[in-house]
């Protein structure tokens, strides 16, 4: 009976996994091929040829001395080293201060998620013309400092990224927010009674009660910004385009530029699949260091 319902279920199934497997596995395997060649549309053959331009594994010696490759992955990775405990540290403030109830908190909840809701694109165009030379976040400045401030943000090489971080750290510290709520929400109440009776301060039950077991949330928060950070595009390309010159130019930028303009698909592949594979190495790393952990 029990073979027959896993029969019955599988054959019910089995189209969906089919599904999956066609979109997930059939894409990743066509850019392990491609990334073997030096195809690209120019060619003029269909990807399925792509063999008569086969050059083993070139472009991935040529990723080693691509100094505009390293250039984007260093900002990309600063981008992250800056954002994300922002983020964090922002995500659990405001998480704590929302485990205390307190009047309109549904609306000052509704409006702290907000930003979270809007399209990337949408956001980054926000912030283009919030970052304008006569915008207001110049005019702010000037009403601190009592005299004209017309700081070019977009087109300066040293600013313009500053200007990014603020618009992702803007956008995504409500995810980190919400994530922490959940995981604080979590933390058995009755622990944090006993802890108060025994004379312990809120600083005290926190270090000692609260974050220990809120481990694997946090390091599940930190991963998905650290993931999303690597992609980071819409945003950043609305408000900048990778510019002043490369100034900004992330590893999303610098792939969807030699794509679409230099449409080198070969070597395009070849990035995304070095990338993806580090990403996942290190994902895996980290759920295993949290199954330890938690264990």
């Amino acid at each position: 009976m029990k073979d027959e319902s896993a029969r019955l279920g599988f054959r019910l199934t089995l189209p969906a996994q089919v599904l999956v497997l066609f979109i997930s596995v059939f894409p990743l395997l066509m850019q392990a091929y491609i990334s073997l060649t030096d195809w690209s549309p120019l060619s003029g053959q269909s990807w399925p040829q792509a063999w008569q331009f086969w050059n083993s594994f070139a472009n991935y010696s040529d990723l080693l001395g691509d100094g505009r490759l390293w250039a984007a992955l260093g900002r990309t990775a600063f981008v992250m080293a800056v954002c994300v405990p922002i983020e964090f540290m922002l995500g659990l403030g405001l998480a704590t201060l929302f485990m205390d109830d307190f009047k309109g908190k549904r609306v000052f909840y509704s409006i702290l998620i907000m930003p979270m809701m809007v399209v990337p694109a949408v956001a980054g165009y926000m912030f283009f013309m919030l970052f304008q030379s006569g915008g207001p976040v110049n005019d702010i400045l000037a009403m601190f400092t009592g005299s004209p401030v017309t700081i070019a943000w977009l087109s300066d090489p040293n600013l313009a990224l500053v200007a990014v971080m603020v618009a992702d750290i803007w956008q995504w510290t409500p995810l980190m927010f919400l994530i922490l709520l959940a995981g604080l929400v979590g933390v058995p109440e009755d622990q944090v009674r006993a802890a108060t009776l025994l004379g312990a301060n809120p600083l005290q039950r926190f270090t000692s009660i609260v974050l220990p077991r809120m481990k694997t949330i946090i390091g599940i928060a930190l991963a998905i910004r650290v993931i999303e950070c690597f992609k980071i595009f819409d945003t950043l390309f609305i408000m900048t385009g990778g510019g002043p010159g490369v100034a900004t130019e992330t590893i999303s930028v610098y792939i969807y530029k030699i794509a679409t303009q230099d449409l080198i698909w070969g070597y395009v592949a070849a990035i995304a699949l070095a990338i993806l594979i580090v990403l996942s190495v290190v994902c895996v790393w980290a759920l295993k260091r949290m199954a330890r952990v938690r264990a």
